[in-house]
């Protein structure tokens, strides 16, 4: 659990729930999924006593959801906010815990790209003074931003204004851009091992045999970008509720219109991730069918030459066949030239028949 009360250019951290709201700015409640679940009757009542509401037990289960897709609902009271972020491949902790890392192997084969797309969700609820994230253990997004915000108190009065968060709101929408900025620090290394496939699956003198990698990461693909489509609805459901807002209900003046451009600037990036992740589909089942036709041609090549090796002998075991005929007057076979003729004769039908081939392009690649 960690706890933050932000105010302008202030940023304080403790490790004990607070009981009463600072004079000015906001406070941040900061859970892993399992310490909320055990502490979720302690802030009921923080709750209660700082903004004299609690939150609804579906919420809690929605936070308490580990297989949650990402949504956006509302209340006369605070907002609910779950968005998939990028896991590690990491089981949750024991209830009894809390903290405590356990880690699992990851169920997807093939690289190591491939099981860095297994995604967990982060929940915010969020009061007019007060924020609340629930987040998987050890989440490396939360370390970085706490980072950030952190390295932001050694800076000047007027940087560090800029740097912090104005408002609840405002905290979770850089928490949200910081999520999906992970997922497109994704793009080289998925495009890079997309291309090695590629030249592997085109490669005339390679052998694949990963199938079962390229199947994997198909499938992982289509789950990312159902993945970004939830994300993609959830966003816009908040941008929607955000333009309801009344403008006397931030803190500052210009605070909901930079709300609204923020939460903007999160929609772009998922779209970007949602474009990014459809074309690296594409180029994926591209890459395959190209495979099968080159397949299919080489075997078509194949195919060919030994028709055309077929039909240059053909004539030839029809000459042999006739002269094997048992006859008994056969002028021929009882002549001196009979055995030179017909070799000098065999060996210009299939030197004729294979220069005919070789003009009509049937032995060339």
């Amino acid at each position: 659990m960690q706890v933050f009360s932000i105010h302008a250019d202030q940023i304080a951290e403790t490790a004990v729930l607070p009981t009463a709201l600072p004079d000015q700015g906001f406070v941040w409640l900061s859970f892993s999924r399992r310490e909320f679940e055990i502490m979720q009757g302690q802030v009921q009542q923080v709750l209660n006593q700082l903004c004299g509401v609690q939150i609804y037990d579906l919420h809690l289960q929605d936070v308490l959801n580990n297989q949650l897709p990402s949504h956006y609902d509302f209340t006369g009271d605070y907002d609910v906010l779950v968005f998939r972020r990028l896991a590690q491949g990491r089981s949750e902790t024991d209830v009894s815990k809390p903290g405590e890392i356990l880690h699992r192997e990851n169920a997807h084969s093939g690289p190591s790209i491939l099981r860095k797309i297994d995604t967990s969700p982060v929940a915010f609820v969020v009061f007019d003074r007060v924020v609340i994230s629930v987040h998987p253990v050890d989440c490396a997004v939360l370390k970085a931003f706490v980072a950030k915000l952190m390295s932001s108190t050694h800076l000047s009065s007027a940087q560090a204004v800029h740097r912090l968060p104005a408002n609840p709101a405002d905290l979770m929408l850089r928490m949200v851009s910081s999520v999906v900025d992970g997922y497109l620090n994704l793009r080289r290394e998925l495009t890079r091992q997309l291309d090695h496939w590629q030249s592997e699956l085109l490669n005339p003198n390679a052998r694949f045999n990963d199938w079962s990698a390229l199947l994997n990461a198909r499938l992982t693909l289509h789950y990312l970008d159902e993945i970004c489509e939830d994300q993609r609805a959830a966003i816009t459901d908040w941008i929607e509720a955000l333009n309801a807002w009344p403008a006397d209900e931030l803190l500052k003046p210009n605070s909901l219109e930079l709300l609204k451009i923020r939460s903007r600037d999160v929609l772009e990036h998922i779209e970007r991730v949602v474009h990014h992740v459809g074309r690296l589909e594409q180029n994926a089942e591209t890459a395959v069918q190209m495979h099968f036709n080159a397949q299919s041609n080489r075997t078509n090549q194949v195919m060919r030459t030994l028709t055309v090796l077929t039909a240059i002998f053909l004539p030839l075991n029809l000459i042999t066949g006739f002269f094997g005929m048992n006859f008994e007057n056969f002028p021929v076979l009882h002549s001196e030239n009979g055995l030179l003729l017909t070799e000098l004769f065999m060996g210009f039908v299939a030197i004729g028949l294979t220069v005919l081939f070789w003009k009509k392009r049937y032995l060339r690649g």
